[in-house]
């Protein structure tokens, strides 16, 4: 009887662990929430565990130099999509829809972000007037198309936005 027991508590750790995530639900409620609570927008940022440019994308949001400007204006948040298969267990349940929801796909590749309002509307996102997902800038073209949409949804400053230009073109 004691060996059943062990083996019941084992599988319900198990099944806890590997659905450690949280949905993409609970995410972007808490995400929202914040955003309403501190009057700022939702900067949504779809990623995985394997993409570089993923990686690039969040450490340039941290770059001191400009993280006080993503800082000021967003509630910088992640959803976990398109993970390896022996890694699904890392993506946010839903995480996919979402993506959807914004316009993002398997095809346009990660990262995908999103600029949305505290009311959940989206005010832009990374798709560019050609309609291709320009993910983590870093071509020319493609900072400057972030540049915009960011000085469409926000208040940031000229000499603010080329900071953040300077950082996202660095070739490093």
């Amino acid at each position: 009887m004691k060996k059943l027991i062990l083996t019941f508590i084992v599988c319900l750790f198990s099944i806890s662990f590997v659905s450690a995530q949280e949905s993409a639900d609970v995410v972007m409620s808490n995400a929202l929430a914040q955003a309403k609570k501190e009057q700022k927008k939702v900067l949504l940022i779809f990623h995985a565990s394997w993409c570089g440019w993923c990686k690039k994308m969040d450490q340039n949001l941290q770059k001191p130099e400009v993280k006080p400007y993503f800082t000021k204006y967003f509630v910088t948040t992640h959803l976990t999509v398109m993970e390896s298969p022996n890694k699904k267990n890392l993506e946010n349940a839903g995480g996919d829809q979402v993506l959807k929801k914004y316009g993002g796909s398997e095809d346009q590749g990660i990262p995908f972000w999103v600029i949305i309002n505290s009311n959940g509307e989206m005010e832009e996102n990374s798709i560019d007037e050609k309609k291709d997902n320009i993910g983590c800038p870093s071509a020319p073209e493609e900072v400057d198309s972030f540049i915009k949409k960011l000085a469409k949804t926000t208040k940031l400053k000229k000499d603010e936005l080329e900071k953040i230009k300077t950082v996202f073109a660095a070739k490093k």
